[in-house]
């Protein structure tokens, strides 16, 4: 199975999400990107998980990006993800930048967040940031749930 780095794009309304040990959180309207790593002996496989989560709401969430997948205000809109053996996820994470959700989904590493605010459609800015990386995104949309 191939290795990787993915962001996970999510539409949301404006609300308070209870997410596990950070507790109440609240998200503004928009879209959120989660930069993930996929480099465990599932690789990239790991993008199917995330997907079924969010068509099944009932299942309890095990990740900070679970909280959000289980989520029924949080629709998962796009999969982007590059193949690649190295560790890129904290680089992505810098690369996207911007408003963020503080310590959101990266306790393994010393990076200020790994989910990421936009006002509009942020496909395009992820695309970008893989780019600024040299990855080769590729995307899977998702119909609207």
């Amino acid at each position: 199975m191939d290795k990787g780095v993915y962001c996970l794009v999510f539409n949301n309304p404006s609300c308070t999400v209870r997410v596990g040990a950070l507790g109440e959180v609240a998200f503004r309207k928009g879209w959120h990107i989660y930069v993930g790593s996929a480099l465990g002996s599932g690789g990239l496989a790991r993008l199917e998980r995330h997907i079924a989560l969010s068509r099944d709401k009932d299942k309890y969430p095990k990740w900070h990006v679970d909280w959000l997948s289980t989520n029924p205000l949080f629709s998962l809109r796009y999969t982007v993800h590059a193949v690649t053996g190295e560790r890129q996820e904290c680089r992505l994470a810098g690369a996207l930048g911007g408003e963020n959700i503080p310590r959101f989904g990266c306790s393994d590493c010393v990076c200020p967040s790994h989910l990421f605010y936009r006002r509009s459609d942020p496909l395009d800015d992820a695309h970008a940031a893989f780019r600024s990386l040299g990855l080769t995104a590729c995307t899977k949309t998702l119909m609207n749930r």
